[in-house]
């Protein structure tokens, strides 16, 4: 590895390659913690719904604030159980690729088939959980309902903008964390870092995952923006999205940033 390299890079470089290594030689386990991934994150999020819907009966307003804040718990998950998510791995594989760490073909190998066992856990466990007492009769007026309609509704050229924007915030929350020596630092980072894209709803195509299949494995009848073509319109421009975010402006563009001979490093 580059001498250049600032201790920061390095340990994108190296989860980069660790996650590969893992990949190639065991891929049932790489597949099982991508799939832990969004369980992590459908608990988080299906935590986060209910108590806005909650608080939203007493307090309107005050429960898209506390969402923002709770769906977080979701991503802390991810990060301590050391569990596979999509969107940081696009930060992960862009930066390595960048580095010549790893070979583009690999790198998008391992993005897809991260992804796609995501999705998997994300449809899985949103099934198991809609079958608990807390997810029994969800009205249409219910936080999760009237949220997934509204992101159903978008038009392509705002979700993709969105996604930008949600997969920047993201992964400068898992940044920010790798610089953080204390666990109290970097929950903090965490929480409030991915509480701006949380209370703003942009798109971020995991998460939505799990709030999509939540809302349709509890109440599809409400969902009055639900169709084939508006659920591949937001997984598509929400993935590319993402990927500018996470993996083009952050992954590549630290990657870069920190290249040279330069002593401004992070």
């Amino acid at each position: 590895m580059s001498l250049e390299n600032t201790p920061l890079l390095d340990k994108i470089l190296n989860s980069g390659i660790k996650k590969l290594d893992l990949l190639d030689n065991s891929p049932n386990k790489y597949i099982f913690r991508s799939l832990l991934a969004c369980m992590y994150l459908t608990l988080g999020t299906a935590f986060a719904v209910m108590v806005a819907d909650k608080v939203d009966h007493f307090a309107p307003g005050l429960g898209k604030t506390l969402y923002g804040f709770l769906f977080s718990l979701g991503l802390l998950m991810i990060v301590y159980m050391n569990a596979e998510l999509g969107t940081s791995n696009m930060m992960y594989m862009s930066a390595s690729a960048f580095k010549k760490m790893i070979t583009p073909w690999k790198a998008f190998k391992l993005l897809m088939i991260c992804v796609l066992f995501n999705y998997f856990g994300a449809v899985l466990t949103s099934f198991l959980v809609s079958k608990t007492y807390a997810f029994q009769g969800l009205s249409e007026e219910h936080f999760l309902i009237h949220s997934v309609n509204l992101k159903l509704a978008k038009p392509a050229s705002q979700i993709f903008i969105e996604g930008i924007f949600a997969n920047i915030i993201v992964n400068t929350a898992v940044f920010c964390s790798l610089k953080m020596k204390d666990d109290a630092g970097k929950v903090l980072a965490i929480m409030f870092i991915v509480f701006i894209f949380a209370y703003l709803g942009f798109e971020h195509v995991i998460a939505n995952f799990s709030s999509f299949s939540l809302a349709m494995f509890t109440n599809p009848d409400a969902l009055v923006n639900l169709s084939l073509s508006n659920l591949v319109k937001n997984g598509i421009f929400a993935f590319l999205g993402n990927f500018v975010g996470g993996g083009i402006v952050i992954g590549v563009g630290y990657a870069w940033l920190n290249s040279g001979n330069s002593i401004y490093k992070d």
